[in-house]
């Protein structure tokens, strides 16, 4: 009887392996492939989408399981009615397109308003039409406009960009290495500098990997001046990339210094009178190609870290050292160009002047200036004098920080902000805030728990709150400047998504690496789990530090292919490890000049806890990331080999000495303080026991190829086996190969990790693309 019992327990065994060794089908990949955006989001009913205000008022596309409709919001009036007619709209439509249209289903889910001529434009039916809303006189537009032009936030010249003045009457822009001003109405061109030469040229475009061709400049507010540089690159190495073509390549050399070159860019900083063209330079030595918020000097295509008073008369700036240890603010004379330093700030690790954003900001009505700094450990705002460069009052403090400032009422001395961990529960959901100058009447205006994005009016009396949660739809609702609300908007409805099967990831909480510190993150399972069988487990990675694996907090239906990757037999986790911003200061600073750290050790501490609550397999971990994460993968695999089993590693900067300059010697420390070769992946190569991918393209400009080479190379000599994806025409984002390197990548976790054979060459959407 015994013996019988053991023959049945071993035939079910092999029953059970078989089952569980079972391939993958081209109806499993499809499967999958339901949860990704294309088919995730059709299902999603956004509320209320897109706000736009148009003075003090606003229009918003309403939708709802029925239909979507064009809303204009008068919050003075307190009314909400249809923007046009939409049926009206629909019957000219298809008159004039030959095809039916309901009013409930337009063909256009945005659209740019002219509230002088009261038209609207959109796209339909791949042409641009206008729609005169009160004459219900639809026209078609022969000169096209595509969607993303409906609300175009530069203008072109030619082909060569513009940068408009704040009254609109005029546009500057680069011509043979000089500045140029054109008048708007009469199209008369004027230059402005005359000195400009190859690669010392005005206004000029470059942050190692980031280049544009659009003039960097600070207008004044009254459009007379503009505040620019000029950039010194003669002496900087170059970088090359060579293309892929039947016959001769192209060679591509561009300026790009690395971390430890003698030479970086430098800035001449210069104020240029418009009207009565005149270039006055600052008297100060060259600046260091750095801003106090990111690996660029332009912040949404102006020059960062410059503001004006009214009458253009002078201006704050910020200088910041190359490795972004001191920031020094100054007030420039516009006419004599004579510098007056207010005050320096140092620190240890690096200056940031927000959560991405810069936050200081210069009050010359009253002589002040508002400041950021992290120096008690979190991100609070100051307030100081400007003549004397002494503090007068910390205006926010506690364990929390200030994100972005939003707003600044010099006439009521209020302030208003998003803040970060100030309220219960996750310290990642941005709230809004408002404060007096002198630090009192600190209010939350965003009370309800969740992600805030909010959207004010021009003149500060009312914002539209859209709040949300990873695993809770948005609602979108209408407040006042004190908080209140004053109507809902509109609440995202997933009903249609929830009776597919779909279902949220979950929000977890566990400890650090150091066993004390809470970090948070999200879990993807399969929709259809079996009782009592473990899974392999996926962590994908970015670990920044200037971001973080999740991303944004808020809801989405779609989440990359973290879903799709689950359905086929994975749970997937998303980790914030510490060194990763948004938390405080030294939370932010820990892995300071170890960046090859990549919040490793946190990914393996959190995996383990999960695995109490989750039916994960830890004989089965994978990893991947893409950039900043194709460094952590890899490193992954060299330096915990015996945990991490299988990864692909996408775009990896994976020796930061032949990254740009910027980025590593902000969190990393310039060359000679740092040991950036004890953190370069290539060393640890030899470690590798696991099963390894490494994805390139090869036309990329913001990390050049020559990265994941050293790590083939290294791997070559300790005679270790892996898999290379190459893409020859591709920059640093795949562009139009993202479904196939997609496909790839989910038969590699099924093959490696999950132990089973995957369908034959699976076509993503968006793959066979490349085969006309």
């Amino acid at each position: 009887m015994k013996k019988q019992f053991l023959t049945i327990a071993s035939i079910l065994t092999v029953f059970t392996l078989k089952a569980q060794n079972k391939p993958l089908t081209e109806q499993d990949y499809a499967r999958a492939e339901q949860f990704l955006s294309y088919n995730i989001e059709p299902l999603v009913t956004e509320g209320a989408s897109r706000p736009v205000w148009v003075g003090e008022q606003f229009w918003y596309l309403s939708k709802t399981n029925t239909g979507s409709q064009f809303l204009w919001v008068n919050p003075g009036k307190k009314t909400k009615v249809p923007m046009f007619d939409h049926q009206k709209l629909a019957m000219a439509l298809g008159k004039a397109t030959g095809k039916g249209y309901e009013a409930t289903q337009l063909p256009f889910q945005n659209l740019a308003f002219d509230a002088v001529a009261e038209t609207i434009k959109f796209v339909a039916d791949e042409q641009s039409w206008s729609y005169h809303i009160k004459t219900n006189t639809l026209t078609e537009n022969t000169a096209g406009v595509t969607n993303s032009r409906l609300q175009p936030r530069g203008r072109m010249m030619g082909g060569v960009p513009e940068t408009i003045s704040p009254d609109g009457k005029k546009a500057v822009f680069i011509k043979d290495w000089n500045l140029w001003v054109k008048d708007i109405a009469s199209k008369k061109e004027t230059q402005l500098t005359f000195d400009g030469v190859k690669d010392y040229g005005y206004a000029t475009d470059n942050a190692g990997w980031k280049t544009s061709d659009r003039a960097i400049v600070k207008w004044s507010p009254d459009s007379k001046k503009l505040a620019t540089y000029q950039q010194d690159q003669r002496h900087l190495k170059e970088m090359y990339l060579v293309s892929t073509n039947v016959g001769s390549p192209t060679l591509k050399a561009w300026k790009y210094p690395l971390p430890g070159d003698k030479e970086i860019a430098k800035l001449r900083r210069v104020v240029i009178d418009v009207e009565n063209p005149k270039v006055v330079s600052l008297q100060i030595p060259l600046d260091e190609h750095r801003s106090s918020l990111s690996d660029d000097i332009s912040d949404g295509g102006q020059l960062a870290d410059i503001d004006w008073n009214a009458d253009g008369s002078e201006f704050a700036f910020l200088s910041t050292s190359r490795d972004h240890k001191v920031a020094k603010l100054q007030i420039a004379n516009a006419v004599t160009g004579a510098v007056r330093e207010v005050f320096t700030e140092t620190v240890k690790t690096h200056f940031e002047s927000g959560v991405n954003a810069i936050n200081w900001r210069y009050l010359p009505k009253t002589n002040e200036i508002l400041w950021y700094s992290e120096r008690d450990n979190w991100g609070h705002l100051y307030l100081y004098d400007a003549k004397t460069g002494k503090v007068k009052n910390q205006i926010t403090k506690g364990n929390w920080l200030v994100g972005r400032l939003l707003k600044v009422d010099e006439k009521n001395r209020q302030l208003y902000f998003t803040g970060y961990g100030r309220e219960q529960g996750n310290p990642y959901f941005s709230y809004l805030y408002s404060v007096g100058f002198d630090g009192k009447g600190l209010s939350l205006l965003t009370p309800d728990q969740g992600n805030h994005q909010v959207s004010f009016s021009p003149d500060f009396s009312c914002f539209i709150d859209t709040y949300s949660q990873p695993n809770v739809p948005s609602v979108t609702v209408l407040r006042n400047s004190k908080g209140k609300k004053i109507e809902d908007l509109g609440r995202t409805d997933i009903s249609r998504l929830q009776a597919t099967g779909w279902k949220a990831p979950d929000v977890v909480k566990v400890l650090a690496a150091d066993g004390k510190t809470d970090i948070y993150g999200l879990v993807f399972t399969p929709t259809q789990m079996e009782a009592g069988k473990k899974y392999p487990v996926i962590d994908y990675i970015y670990p920044g530090p200037q971001g973080g694996s999740v991303g944004s907090w808020s809801f989405s239906a779609a989440r990359a292919d973290h879903q799709a990757l689950a359905e086929l037999g994975f749970i997937v986790v998303l980790i914030e490890g510490t060194s990763n911003p948004m938390r405080s200061k030294s939370y932010h600073d820990i892995n300071y000049g170890n960046m090859g750290e990549n919040t490793l050790p946190d990914q393996v501490t959190a995996i383990k806890q999960l695995a109490e609550k989750y039916p994960i397999d830890l004989d089965k971990v994978g990893i991947w990331g893409h950039s900043g994460g194709g460094f952590a993968t890899a490193a992954a695999l060299f330096r915990y080999p015996d945990f991490f089993k299988v990864g692909v590693s996408q775009a990896g900067n994976h020796d930061n000495r032949n990254y740009e300059d910027d980025w590593g010697e902000r969190y990393n420390g310039l060359l000679e303080n740092s040991d950036y070769e004890a953190q370069a992946n290539q060393n640890y190569a030899k470690n590798l026991k696991g099963k390894l991918m490494l994805a390139h393209g090869m036309m990329d400009n913001n990390v050049p190829p020559y990265n994941v080479y050293l790590v083939i190379d290294a791997l070559n000599k300790a005679n270790k086996d892996y898999d290379l994806v190459l893409f020859p025409h591709s920059g640093h984002g795949f562009g139009a190969y993202n479904p196939y390197m997609m496909r790839r990548r989910w038969d590699y976790f099924v093959k490696h990790l999950k132990g089973v054979e995957t369908p034959k060459e699976y076509n993503l959407r968006g793959a066979n693309q490349l085969q006309k």
